[in-house]
Protein backbone atom coordinates (compact mmCIF):
# COMPACT_ATOMS: atom_id res chain seq x y z
CA UNK A 1 0.00 0.00 0.00
CA UNK A 2 2.91 2.31 0.88
CA UNK A 3 4.72 1.73 -2.53
CA UNK A 4 1.42 2.78 -4.73
CA UNK A 5 0.85 5.53 -2.52
CA UNK A 6 4.31 6.78 -3.51
CA UNK A 7 3.94 6.42 -7.02
CA UNK A 8 0.73 8.19 -6.67
CA UNK A 9 1.86 10.85 -5.20
CA UNK A 10 5.10 10.74 -8.07
CA UNK A 11 2.65 10.75 -10.56
CA UNK A 12 0.20 13.42 -9.20
CA UNK A 13 3.78 15.89 -8.90
CA UNK A 14 4.62 14.96 -12.21
CA UNK A 15 1.27 16.22 -13.60
CA UNK A 16 1.29 19.43 -11.52
CA UNK A 17 4.70 20.42 -12.52
CA UNK A 18 3.72 19.65 -16.64
CA UNK A 19 0.39 21.71 -15.82
CA UNK A 20 2.11 24.95 -14.69
CA UNK A 21 4.74 24.96 -17.35
CA UNK A 22 2.21 24.66 -19.87
CA UNK A 23 0.44 27.48 -18.39
CA UNK A 24 3.87 29.82 -18.25
CA UNK A 25 5.41 29.38 -21.49
CA UNK A 26 8.68 30.37 -22.28
CA UNK A 27 9.67 32.69 -24.89
CA UNK A 28 12.72 31.31 -27.30
CA UNK A 29 14.52 34.34 -28.11
CA UNK A 30 18.39 34.37 -26.62
CA UNK A 31 20.04 37.47 -25.08
CA UNK A 32 19.87 39.44 -21.62
CA UNK A 33 16.68 41.26 -22.94
CA UNK A 34 14.75 37.95 -22.02
CA UNK A 35 16.49 37.34 -18.89
CA UNK A 36 14.63 35.78 -16.33
CA UNK A 37 11.26 37.14 -16.21
CA UNK A 38 9.12 34.76 -17.90
CA UNK A 39 10.98 31.69 -17.06
CA UNK A 40 11.38 32.84 -13.72
CA UNK A 41 7.54 31.71 -13.36
CA UNK A 42 7.74 28.55 -15.07
CA UNK A 43 11.22 26.92 -12.90
CA UNK A 44 10.80 27.08 -9.35
CA UNK A 45 9.06 23.91 -7.68
CA UNK A 46 9.32 21.03 -9.95
CA UNK A 47 9.95 18.34 -7.58
CA UNK A 48 13.34 17.47 -6.76
CA UNK A 49 12.74 13.60 -6.30
CA UNK A 50 10.55 13.51 -9.60
CA UNK A 51 13.52 15.30 -11.23
CA UNK A 52 16.29 13.00 -9.82
CA UNK A 53 14.02 9.75 -11.65
CA UNK A 54 15.09 11.09 -14.81
CA UNK A 55 18.33 12.42 -14.83
CA UNK A 56 19.95 12.32 -18.04
CA UNK A 57 22.99 10.16 -18.56
CA UNK A 58 26.57 12.38 -18.43
CA UNK A 59 26.78 11.69 -22.18
CA UNK A 60 23.23 13.27 -23.16
CA UNK A 61 23.87 16.01 -20.67
CA UNK A 62 27.56 16.95 -22.21
CA UNK A 63 25.72 16.91 -26.14
CA UNK A 64 23.34 18.98 -25.09
CA UNK A 65 25.30 21.37 -23.18
CA UNK A 66 28.03 21.72 -25.69
CA UNK A 67 25.49 22.74 -28.68
CA UNK A 68 23.75 25.17 -26.36
CA UNK A 69 26.39 26.81 -25.47
CA UNK A 70 28.03 26.78 -28.85
CA UNK A 71 24.83 28.20 -30.31
CA UNK A 72 24.79 31.21 -27.42
CA UNK A 73 28.21 31.61 -27.47
CA UNK A 74 27.95 32.46 -31.29
CA UNK A 75 25.06 34.96 -30.87
CA UNK A 76 28.04 37.73 -29.46
CA UNK A 77 30.14 39.66 -31.47
CA UNK A 78 33.57 39.60 -29.92
CA UNK A 79 36.65 41.64 -29.45
CA UNK A 80 39.81 39.24 -29.61
CA UNK A 81 41.53 42.09 -28.46
CA UNK A 82 39.25 42.86 -24.92
CA UNK A 83 37.40 39.81 -24.35
CA UNK A 84 39.70 37.02 -24.78
CA UNK A 85 41.79 38.06 -21.51
CA UNK A 86 38.83 38.23 -20.03
CA UNK A 87 37.30 34.89 -20.74
CA UNK A 88 40.90 33.23 -20.09
CA UNK A 89 40.91 35.30 -17.10
CA UNK A 90 37.40 33.75 -16.04
CA UNK A 91 38.82 30.44 -16.85
CA UNK A 92 42.16 30.46 -14.85
CA UNK A 93 39.86 31.03 -11.71
CA UNK A 94 37.46 28.85 -12.46
CA UNK A 95 39.32 26.33 -13.20
CA UNK A 96 41.00 26.51 -9.73
CA UNK A 97 37.51 26.65 -8.20
CA UNK A 98 35.94 23.79 -10.09
CA UNK A 99 39.14 21.19 -9.35
CA UNK A 100 37.34 20.96 -5.87
CA UNK A 101 33.77 18.98 -7.79
CA UNK A 102 32.71 15.90 -7.58
CA UNK A 103 31.48 15.58 -11.27
CA UNK A 104 34.77 15.64 -13.34
CA UNK A 105 33.68 17.52 -16.41
CA UNK A 106 36.25 19.68 -18.48
CA UNK A 107 34.17 23.24 -16.56
CA UNK A 108 34.80 25.77 -19.13
CA UNK A 109 33.86 29.66 -18.77
CA UNK A 110 32.53 32.25 -21.23
CA UNK A 111 32.35 35.75 -21.10
CA UNK A 112 29.07 37.81 -22.28
CA UNK A 113 30.39 40.90 -23.26
CA UNK A 114 26.83 42.71 -22.84
CA UNK A 115 26.51 45.84 -20.07
CA UNK A 116 22.79 44.64 -19.45
CA UNK A 117 23.40 40.85 -18.41
CA UNK A 118 23.86 41.69 -14.51
CA UNK A 119 23.83 37.89 -13.53
CA UNK A 120 26.04 34.45 -14.31
CA UNK A 121 24.56 31.13 -15.17
CA UNK A 122 25.29 27.56 -15.62
CA UNK A 123 24.05 25.14 -18.53
CA UNK A 124 24.56 21.50 -18.87
CA UNK A 125 28.06 19.85 -18.98
CA UNK A 126 30.03 22.15 -16.82
CA UNK A 127 29.74 25.75 -19.08
CA UNK A 128 29.58 28.81 -17.25
CA UNK A 129 28.63 32.19 -18.35
CA UNK A 130 29.51 35.51 -16.76
CA UNK A 131 27.73 38.81 -17.81
CA UNK A 132 30.15 42.41 -17.96
CA UNK A 133 27.30 43.74 -16.11
CA UNK A 134 27.86 41.59 -13.36
CA UNK A 135 31.92 41.70 -13.57
CA UNK A 136 31.44 45.42 -13.55
CA UNK A 137 29.85 44.99 -9.88
CA UNK A 138 32.95 43.16 -8.44
CA UNK A 139 35.71 44.95 -6.57
CA UNK A 140 37.56 41.55 -5.91
CA UNK A 141 38.58 37.74 -7.57
CA UNK A 142 37.36 36.62 -4.32
CA UNK A 143 34.09 37.62 -5.49
CA UNK A 144 34.20 36.10 -8.49
CA UNK A 145 35.31 32.76 -7.08
CA UNK A 146 31.97 32.99 -4.80
CA UNK A 147 30.02 33.40 -8.08
CA UNK A 148 31.74 30.61 -10.12
CA UNK A 149 31.75 28.39 -7.40
CA UNK A 150 27.90 28.53 -7.04
CA UNK A 151 27.34 28.28 -10.48
CA UNK A 152 29.28 25.34 -10.84
CA UNK A 153 28.16 23.51 -8.06
CA UNK A 154 24.27 23.98 -9.98
CA UNK A 155 26.38 21.66 -12.24
CA UNK A 156 28.02 19.37 -9.69
CA UNK A 157 23.96 19.09 -7.66
CA UNK A 158 22.53 18.42 -10.90
CA UNK A 159 20.30 21.14 -11.15
CA UNK A 160 21.01 21.77 -14.75
CA UNK A 161 20.82 18.23 -15.72
CA UNK A 162 17.14 17.72 -13.80
CA UNK A 163 15.99 20.96 -15.64
CA UNK A 164 16.79 19.71 -19.17
CA UNK A 165 15.89 16.05 -18.08
CA UNK A 166 12.07 17.09 -16.75
CA UNK A 167 11.74 19.45 -20.04
CA UNK A 168 12.13 16.39 -22.08
CA UNK A 169 10.05 13.65 -19.83
CA UNK A 170 7.17 16.11 -18.63
CA UNK A 171 6.71 17.40 -22.17
CA UNK A 172 7.62 14.85 -24.38
CA UNK A 173 10.01 16.32 -26.44
CA UNK A 174 12.29 14.51 -28.37
CA UNK A 175 16.13 14.65 -27.50
CA UNK A 176 17.68 16.29 -30.99
CA UNK A 177 14.95 19.61 -30.16
CA UNK A 178 16.81 19.83 -26.32
CA UNK A 179 19.39 20.95 -28.41
CA UNK A 180 17.33 24.00 -28.53
CA UNK A 181 16.17 24.91 -25.54
CA UNK A 182 16.43 28.41 -24.37
CA UNK A 183 19.36 29.93 -22.23
CA UNK A 184 16.74 31.27 -20.30
CA UNK A 185 15.26 28.32 -19.43
CA UNK A 186 19.14 28.60 -17.45
CA UNK A 187 18.95 31.61 -16.73
CA UNK A 188 15.73 32.24 -14.69
CA UNK A 189 17.63 30.03 -11.27
CA UNK A 190 16.07 27.35 -9.36
CA UNK A 191 14.40 26.95 -5.87
CA UNK A 192 15.07 28.56 -3.35
CA UNK A 193 16.33 25.58 -1.82
CA UNK A 194 18.64 24.85 -4.43
CA UNK A 195 19.98 28.47 -4.33
CA UNK A 196 21.10 28.48 -1.01
CA UNK A 197 22.39 25.05 -1.44
CA UNK A 198 24.60 26.36 -4.36
CA UNK A 199 25.49 29.64 -1.87
CA UNK A 200 26.93 27.27 0.90
CA UNK A 201 28.82 24.48 -1.38
CA UNK A 202 30.03 27.28 -3.83
CA UNK A 203 31.53 29.46 -1.14
CA UNK A 204 32.92 26.18 0.47
CA UNK A 205 34.74 25.37 -3.47
CA UNK A 206 35.78 29.04 -3.15
CA UNK A 207 37.54 28.51 0.35
CA UNK A 208 39.38 25.24 -0.85
CA UNK A 209 40.95 26.90 -3.55
CA UNK A 210 42.60 29.63 -0.96
CA UNK A 211 39.91 32.52 -1.73
CA UNK A 212 38.51 34.42 1.35
CA UNK A 213 34.75 33.77 2.24
CA UNK A 214 34.02 37.31 3.32
CA UNK A 215 34.57 37.62 -0.88
CA UNK A 216 30.63 35.98 -1.37
CA UNK A 217 29.35 38.43 1.61
CA UNK A 218 30.77 41.37 0.00
CA UNK A 219 28.80 40.20 -3.32
CA UNK A 220 25.47 39.71 -1.54
CA UNK A 221 25.84 43.38 0.27
CA UNK A 222 25.88 44.31 -3.23
CA UNK A 223 23.05 43.10 -4.96
CA UNK A 224 21.45 43.59 -1.08
CA UNK A 225 22.32 47.55 -2.71
CA UNK A 226 20.95 46.93 -6.07
CA UNK A 227 17.60 45.02 -4.58
CA UNK A 228 17.37 48.53 -2.60
CA UNK A 229 17.86 50.89 -5.65
CA UNK A 230 16.20 49.06 -8.60
CA UNK A 231 13.50 46.87 -7.11
CA UNK A 232 12.67 48.20 -3.49
CA UNK A 233 13.38 51.78 -4.90
CA UNK A 234 13.58 52.93 -1.41
CA UNK A 235 17.24 54.34 -2.41
CA UNK A 236 18.45 56.75 -5.34
CA UNK A 237 20.63 54.76 -7.42
CA UNK A 238 24.36 55.17 -7.15
CA UNK A 239 24.69 54.43 -10.54
CA UNK A 240 22.91 55.09 -13.71
CA UNK A 241 22.29 51.39 -15.67
CA UNK A 242 20.49 50.96 -19.06
CA UNK A 243 16.79 50.06 -19.03
CA UNK A 244 17.97 46.38 -19.84
CA UNK A 245 20.10 46.46 -17.04
CA UNK A 246 17.73 47.09 -14.76
CA UNK A 247 14.95 44.64 -15.97
CA UNK A 248 17.72 41.69 -15.75
CA UNK A 249 18.26 43.10 -11.90
CA UNK A 250 14.41 43.06 -11.17
CA UNK A 251 14.11 39.35 -13.15
CA UNK A 252 17.28 38.35 -10.97
CA UNK A 253 15.28 39.03 -7.81
CA UNK A 254 12.30 37.59 -8.63
CA UNK A 255 14.24 33.93 -9.19
CA UNK A 256 16.60 34.48 -6.27
CA UNK A 257 16.45 33.94 -2.45
CA UNK A 258 16.48 37.67 -0.98
CA UNK A 259 20.52 38.62 -0.35
CA UNK A 260 20.15 39.67 3.50
CA UNK A 261 19.08 35.58 3.62
CA UNK A 262 21.95 34.76 1.51
CA UNK A 263 24.44 36.92 3.32
CA UNK A 264 23.39 35.40 6.97
CA UNK A 265 23.59 32.00 5.98
CA UNK A 266 26.92 32.30 4.84
CA UNK A 267 28.04 34.42 7.50
CA UNK A 268 26.65 31.73 9.94
CA UNK A 269 28.55 28.69 8.05
CA UNK A 270 32.66 31.20 8.04
CA UNK A 271 31.27 31.23 12.14
CA UNK A 272 30.30 26.98 12.17
CA UNK A 273 33.18 26.21 9.96
CA UNK A 274 35.93 28.45 11.68
CA UNK A 275 36.93 29.80 8.23
CA UNK A 276 40.30 31.33 7.43
CA UNK A 277 39.50 35.41 6.11
CA UNK A 278 42.68 35.48 4.20
CA UNK A 279 43.15 39.28 2.37
CA UNK A 280 40.82 39.34 -0.39
CA UNK A 281 42.86 39.74 -3.57
CA UNK A 282 41.89 42.42 -6.24
CA UNK A 283 40.40 41.77 -10.10
CA UNK A 284 42.71 41.20 -12.56
CA UNK A 285 40.50 42.92 -15.15
CA UNK A 286 38.83 46.40 -15.69
CA UNK A 287 35.72 46.49 -17.52
CA UNK A 288 35.15 50.11 -18.54
CA UNK A 289 31.12 50.28 -18.93
CA UNK A 290 29.44 51.57 -21.78
CA UNK A 291 27.35 54.32 -21.67
CA UNK A 292 23.91 53.73 -20.66
CA UNK A 293 20.92 54.28 -22.18
CA UNK A 294 18.20 56.54 -20.10
CA UNK A 295 16.71 54.09 -17.46
CA UNK A 296 13.02 55.00 -16.76
CA UNK A 297 12.43 54.83 -13.18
Amino acid sequence: MKRWLIVAALVLASAGALYYSERHKIENRVGPETVLSAAAETQKEISHPVARVIRLSDKEELEIGDAIAQRYSSYWSRSEATDAPIEQYLNSVGKVIAAHTHRRFDYKFHYIPSDGLVNAFAIPGGHVFVGKGLLQLMNSEDELAAVLGHEVEHVDHYDCNERVSVEERLKNIPFGQLLELPIALFQAGYSKEQELEADRDGTALAVLAGYSPQGAVHLFQVLERLDREYVQKAESPQQELSQVAIQTIQGYFRSHPLPQERERQVRSLIASEKWAEPKERPLQVHIVPAKPEVAQQ
